[in-house]
């Protein structure tokens, strides 16, 4: 028997929709398939994110996202970063704290550079310091920190 884990989202009623938005955005991803009720529409959308088993499910409005589940990217350099946290936060997604945002469905991400946990070892309070005064995290701000 195998064993795996898949994250799995309640969306209102725009479960396909996100997930193509979400595979355009994360490189390695792909929508791997789609239950659709009688109706056409989509029912469950199963993807992967650069390898991550997630499963969307248009179950209606009776649970709505918080931040208490977020999904977290860590991508390479401050180009990436940049890049994925605009097309996040865009049409009407929003800011959050310490690299956290919101996306347009109301989905919580975290946007973080890969050489995060390196810094934070060289100098963690420091750069968990810096952390917290940041919304979409500055590398070249969280290497100064390090270096403190």
């Amino acid at each position: 028997m195998t064993t795996t884990v898949t994250s799995f989202v309640w969306f209102d009623s725009a479960a396909e929709q996100a997930a193509e938005y979400y595979t355009q955005q994360i490189p390695g991803s792909k929508i791997t398939g789609i239950t659709r009720n009688p109706d056409g529409s989509a029912f469950i959308v199963e993807l992967e994110l650069a390898g991550h088993s997630v499963t969307l499910l248009n179950g209606g409005p009776a649970h709505p996202h918080t931040d208490a589940f977020s999904l977290q990217v860590i991508v390479d350099g401050q180009a990436e970063v940049d890049r994925l946290w605009d097309a996040l936060t865009a049409d009407g997604g929003k800011p959050g704290p310490c690299g956290w945002l919101t996306d347009r469905w109301g989905l919580s991400w975290q946007v973080v550079p890969s050489e995060l946990p390196a810094l934070m070892g060289e100098n963690p309070a420091a750069v968990g310091t810096a952390i917290r005064t940041m919304s979409k995290l500055d590398l070249e701000a969280l290497r100064a920190a390090a270096r403190s």
